[in-house]
């Protein structure tokens, strides 16, 4: 008789509750985290079992521990799936119990699982991101430490540029001595991360091979040959999303709509997104606004122009990142480059609406 499997999965060990097709519950049972006895359990497992687990930071060797065995698990969205247990109670057990049910009835909210080698090949973008964070933040530190004593920096464009960096030089001399030396091991450690991104974008470009995909997704505004990677590495199959509205949701451009008597306002945006792709087409958006001058005529200059007047900066940046996400959806839907979107004007002269997507 056919098995639905529930893993409540934590960093040391995981619990397993088993149910059959009629409702009958197998006594759950716990299994450490080591790939011995992970590999143990999962042979005494009928074949082909469906196995429900949650969405935690160490899934990847478990599901592959997993389709190597010849099952099936299924990747539970964990905020989704605790409101559909609907239990006053938390203990391990009734969480696989609950995903086992779930599992059963056909409604186990269920997270797309990267192929293998897709994920791997993610985390080259991924630690290039967490270099570049690092970067900002030594940046924005430098700067305040020189806005601190009132040391400012006219006419130049960037401070870290040629020209920059000797301004930069020559008013380090004007801080305290301590001040002086902590601005130095920065500038060395900013250096050292410079060497370090570029490294990795060679890496990047001589691991992942540029597809169809990709040389797609390089014809979005703001969006060059490593942001593109990181979008087709983090999109995976567009055919998972079912329209452009879903992927932006996905990447974390959307925010959440409150309404209640008659009165609507848009929330935040939700947390539990793809926060990779969320910062790459964010990062898009930013291009798009440091280019605004050059590319006055483009849709996305004048949304964001549009949308800034009315929320301001950050909620203009998303409704451009927004924009990006769901004509991303549309190229690689349709296998076409990004064109800009119609616009049509009335024979008096007014606007017309101005089409989200490319056509």
């Amino acid at each position: 008789m056919k098995q639905y499997i529930g893993c409540d999965a934590h960093k040391q060990y995981s619990i397993f509750c088993a149910m059959d097709e009629k409702g009958r519950v197998s006594p759950p049972h716990r299994v450490e985290h080591t790939r011995e006895e992970l590999r143990a359990f999962l042979q005494e497992l009928p074949p082909g079992s469906p196995i429900a687990i949650e969405t935690i930071g160490n899934w990847y060797w478990i599901i592959d521990e997993m389709e190597q065995a010849g099952h099936q698990p299924q990747l539970a969205h964990a905020r989704e799936a605790k409101k559909l247990m609907g239990k006053s109670n938390k203990t391990d057990k009734l969480d696989a119990r609950g995903l086992a049910t779930l599992l059963r009835n056909g409604t186990l909210p269920t997270v797309w699982i990267p192929p293998s080698p897709l994920r791997d090949q993610r985390e080259l973008p991924r630690m290039r991101m967490v270099f570049v964070r690092m970067r900002t933040t030594l940046k924005n530190r430098i700067h305040a430490t020189f806005a601190k004593y009132a040391i400012h920096f006219e006419g130049v464009s960037d401070l870290f540029g040629g020209s920059g960096r000797r301004e930069l030089e020559k008013h380090r001399k004007e801080l305290p001595p301590e001040t002086q030396r902590s601005v130095g091991e920065e500038l060395t450690l900013l250096d050292q991360l410079e060497t370090q991104i570029q490294s990795i974008e060679a890496h990047v470009s001589e691991v992942v091979q540029e597809t169809p995909k990709i040389q797609l997704l390089d014809t979005l505004p703001g969006v060059g040959p490593i942001l593109a990677i990181v979008q087709a590495l983090e999109i995976g199959d567009v055919e998972r999303f079912p329209g452009p509205e879903h992927l932006a949701s996905y990447a974390g451009t959307v925010p959440r709509i409150h309404e209640s008597g008659g009165k609507r306002y848009d929330g935040r945006v939700r947390p539990d997104v793809n926060r990779y792709l969320k910062w790459a087409f964010v990062e898009a958006a930013n291009v798009v606004v440091l280019n605004q001058t050059r590319w006055g005529d483009r849709h996305v200059v004048q949304l964001y122009q549009r949308i800034r007047k009315r929320k301001g900066h950050a909620k203009a940046v998303v409704a451009v990142a927004r924009h990006l996400a769901e004509a991303a959806y549309w190229v690689l839907k349709k296998g076409e480059p990004y064109r800009e979107p119609q616009s049509t004007r009335s024979l008096k002269g007014k606007n017309q609406t101005l089409s989200s997507t490319p056509r």
